[in-house]
């Protein structure tokens, strides 16, 4: 029979959770690594401690599987490397899966999706007809329209896969920027640094929610560990019944990931579309 970790189940395993300083006393931990530089998803609290919407599903992984839980704060270039030398057991770190990363280790089904979403020029949009529920297409559609990104990132390579010059900027920062003055039209970008630069400028900015990519975000585990990516897929596939761990989440983290993006819950990440 399987297992369903509840609401209070969950919580109660939370001060239960071990830092890579200071090994814990059960050998038989399950070491997660994950970079805690990335609220809501990984963080810490005001004590140090991890905290986030992955270390909840870490914490409930573990569970499942009947062992604690330790956490290995990795930065997240070093988390892979870090996975195959064996320094850690899994990756639960809002990592996407990729092709690339596929050579290198497993992945499980995946459990949330990260959607590349649209920061556009008010001014632009009112004179093109684009509004917050306007398809994707609407943009690209538009003669002339204007891009604005980031060398080596989504926001840049996306609109140039497209056929469409892009005025590099240096920083987020500066890219945000340029869509507030209006020097460019668009920013394509992954959730939170698109609303938080739109709530940040709600009368010059609005959001288009239609994603022009939605990147699966799955647990990275060796490929010598088949068995533990069977446990894996076995505990994604449940995590959307009656009472599991989606549930568990949004009542956890819902008014959070609401304040953050202002139109959605944790809901956003569930769904691919």
């Amino acid at each position: 029979m399987r297992k369903i970790v509840y609401v209070t189940l969950l919580l109660s395993l939370i001060p239960a959770i071990v830092m890579a300083s200071g090994r814990p006393e059960q050998t038989n931990a399950l070491r997660v690594g994950m970079d805690l530089r990335y609220p809501p998803f990984e963080t810490r609290d005001d004590a140090g401690q991890p905290m986030g919407i992955s270390v909840d599903v870490a914490t409930a992984f573990a569970e499942y599987l009947g062992r604690p839980v330790e956490i290995v704060d990795t930065n997240f270039a070093s988390l892979i490397p870090a996975l195959n030398s064996g320094e850690i057991d899994v990756i639960i770190a809002s990592m996407s899966r990729t092709e690339e990363r596929a050579q290198a280790i497993n992945f499980s089904e995946p459990y949330f999706y990260f959607k590349i979403i649209s920061l556009v020029n008010q001014g632009f949009a009112e004179a093109n007809g684009v509004t917050i529920d306007s398809p994707k297409e609407a943009l690209t559609a538009i003669d002339g329209v204007r891009f604005t990104g980031i060398t080596g990132q989504v926001s840049s390579s996306i609109p140039q896969s497209l056929g469409f010059d892009v005025e590099i900027a240096t920083n987020l920062e500066a890219a945000v920027l340029n869509v507030i003055q209006g020097t460019s039209d668009v920013l394509m970008m992954s959730a939170f640094p698109v609303t938080r630069g739109h709530l940040a400028n709600p009368e010059d900015t609005i959001v288009l929610w239609d994603p022009f990519v939605s990147s699966p975000i799955a647990m990275g585990i060796r490929q010598d560990n088949p068995d533990l990516l069977a446990r894996a897929n076995e505990f994604v596939a449940m995590m959307d019944e009656p009472g599991g761990l989606y549930e568990q989440l949004a009542e956890r983290w819902d008014d959070t990931v609401m304040e953050r993006l202002g139109r959605f819950g944790l809901e956003f990440f569930v769904n691919e579309n």
